[in-house]
């Protein structure tokens, strides 16, 4: 599953995976991401949580690609991911590069505690 939620007092914006991901469910939470995004200013944060991912299919990789695209066109600021496992990155890290902003701050933790200070700094 893939679910997005924004936050707009602390400007934060919220995308979760757990269970088994498909192309499927991929396209519909990018379909809802650039929903949320209709509501965010430049400076906004991402909050992306992996913890219940048990795992993602290859081919959400273009709508990962396409999710990020948007969240860098409408101003993103600090992306940050929480893997637990890193066996579980579908290659996000060498994604950012090629579809985010230079300038974006981007954290990887391994737990949401560890997320939450990160954004909390």
């Amino acid at each position: 599953m893939f679910e997005t939620g924004f936050d707009k007092p602390k400007n934060l914006l919220r995308i979760n995976f757990w269970g088994h991901v498909t192309a499927d469910e991929a396209k519909q939470g990018t379909d809802q991401l650039a929903g949320l995004l209709v509501d965010t200013t430049p400076g906004f944060r991402l909050l992306s949580d992996m913890t219940g991912l048990e795992r993602m299919d290859t081919s959400c990789i273009p709508y990962i690609r396409n999710s990020m695209d948007l969240l860098n066109k409408r101003g993103v600021a600090t992306v940050v991911r929480v893997i637990p496992d890193a066996h579980k990155d579908v290659g996000f890290n060498i994604l950012s590069l090629f579809h985010y902003r230079p300038n974006i701050h981007i954290a990887t933790c391994g737990t949401l505690e560890e997320a939450m200070r990160v954004l909390a700094g």
